[in-house]
């Protein structure tokens, strides 16, 4: 599921999804060399993993729901969610956090 939160107020894309909750993964340069991989929580399945990246002032993210890591070496195929209730939920927590910091 894609969204967007426009002008997040904290200086960098890491701070600013630290404050929803997620770890810093990797650059996913294979996709876009401006996005990055944060996923919740750190270890373990099933977890939410999110491609975030600016678009001007505005964050832009793809967030999913990895049930189970890639069951073949090498493979980045997983089983995964990509829209659903519990996906939305997910997405207007991480909204919430973001534009309502503590």
């Amino acid at each position: 599921m894609k969204f967007i939160i426009p002008g997040p107020a904290k200086n960098n894309i890491y701070n600013t999804m630290r404050d929803a909750g997620y770890h810093f993964q990797r650059e996913d340069n294979e996709r876009d060399a401006t996005e990055y991989s944060f996923v919740r929580p750190r270890q373990g399945f099933p977890r939410f993993h999110a491609y975030a990246k600016m678009e001007g002032i505005n964050l832009a993210v793809n967030l999913h729901l990895d049930q189970k890591k890639p069951v073949y070496r090498g493979s980045t195929a997983h089983s995964g969610d990509y829209d659903g209730p519990v996906i939305e939920r997910e997405m207007a927590r991480i909204k919430h956090m973001i534009t309502n910091p503590l």
